[in-house]
Order: C-alpha cells, then structure tokens, then sequence
C-alpha cells in the first residue's frame, strides 16, 4: 500500500466572506473529499503571509492506496456528482494541486 499527500491552495475571492468560505470548507468540502475511499485525512492550514501567486490556504489529504490512479479517478468522480448536487462554492480559487508519493517513513526528533 502506498502513501500520498495531495496539497491543494487555496485563495477566497472575496476576502471579506473568508470566514464563511472557510466554513464550508471545513463543513462541505473537506468531508465530501473524505468520502472518495483512500483518502483518509484532511488538515487544513494558513499561510499568515502568501507571496504572490501562493495561496493564503493549504489542504493536505493524505492517501493510502494500492491505486493511486483509481483513487484519482474516484475522487474525479466524487467531485462531479457533488458539484451536480451544488456542493461547490464560488469563492473558491484553486492556485495549485500536487499530488506527492511518500518516499520515506516519518522521522521522528530523537
């Protein structure tokens, strides 16, 4: 079984509605992502100074599969039939998603 990290920025487009975009993030979209089988986290952080072209907003969901590519395609999947369902926000900009393969153990301070 592999491991994966899948880290998406984020920016709101409209600063001043961040909590609310912030709420469904945590509410709608982190558990709808949850949903697709392999991914098995999700943690949500803040950038307290992007530069330019990163975003204020970083997920990291971290995935364990044998499949990388069928767990991509479910996801997909997942995200078609949610955004049928309008579970989608407009206030999101996506600025990047990378899809890394865990090389190593977590090292551990001694």
């Amino acid at each position: 079984m592999e491991r994966w990290l899948l880290a998406v920025e984020t920016n709101c487009s409209d600063p001043q509605r961040e909590k609310e975009f912030n709420q469904w993030y945590d509410d709608i979209q982190v558990p709808d992502m949850l949903e697709t089988p392999g991914i098995l986290r999700a943690t949500r952080y803040e950038n307290i100074s992007p530069s330019e072209g990163q975003g204020k907003f970083l997920t990291l969901y971290e995935i364990e599969t044998e499949d990388i590519k069928q767990t991509i395609a479910a996801e997909w999947e997942n995200r078609i039939k949610k955004e049928q369902q309008g579970r989608v926000s407009a206030l999101t900009m996506l600025v990047s998603a990378r899809l890394c393969r865990q090389i190593t153990a977590p090292v551990k301070r001694r």
